[in-house]
C-alpha cells in the first residue's frame, strides 16, 4: 500500500502542476495548486485512515508506512524533475539532484510526526469506546 499511496501522491503532484501552468491567470494557478494540496491531504487521511481501521496497525507503524508513502511520493517527483532538467539543459543539475535526497527528508519526517499524532488520537478514541 506504500507504493500505491506514493504513487497517488506522485500523480497527484505531477497532475496539478500541469493544470497550475496551464492556467491563463495567477489565481487560477493558485487555486490548481491548493487543490492539489488537498488532493494530497485527503490521500495522506485515507492512508492513515486505511492503516488505523483496515489494518488495525500501531500508531508507530501507521505513521512509519505513511511516511513511507509521502517520502516515496517526493522522490518520485524529485526524479521527475531531474528528467525535465536533463530534458531541458538546466544549468542547475547538481541542485536538482540534490532534491532526490531533500525531497523525500522534509516531506517524510513531518508527515510522520503528524501522521504519529493522528494514529495515536485515533487509538485513544478506540481505546475509549
Amino acid at each position: 500500500m506504500v507504493v500505491l499511496f506514493g504513487a497517488a501522491y506522485f500523480v497527484f503532484g505531477v497532475a496539478f502542476a500541469a493544470f497550475a501552468r496551464w492556467s491563463a491567470t495567477n489565481s487560477m494557478h493558485e487555486i490548481w495548486n491548493r487543490l492539489g494540496f488537498l488532493a494530497s491531504a485527503i490521500v495522506f487521511a485515507l492512508h492513515i485512515g486505511y492503516e488505523h481501521f483496515r489494518l488495525r496497525n500501531s500508531p508507530l507503524i501507521t505513521a512509519s508506512h505513511v511516511s513511507m508513502a509521502v517520502a516515496l511520493g517526493a522522490f518520485a517527483l524529485a526524479v521527475s524533475a531531474n528528467v525535465h532538467g536533463y530534458r531541458v539543459g538546466s544549468s542547475n543539475m547538481r541542485l536538482v539532484a540534490f532534491a532526490l535526497v531533500v525531497w523525500p527528508a522534509i516531506t517524510a519526517v513531518p508527515a510522520f510526526v503528524v501522521a504519529l499524532v493522528a494514529a495515536a488520537g485515533l487509538a485513544l478514541r478506540r481505546g475509549n469506546t
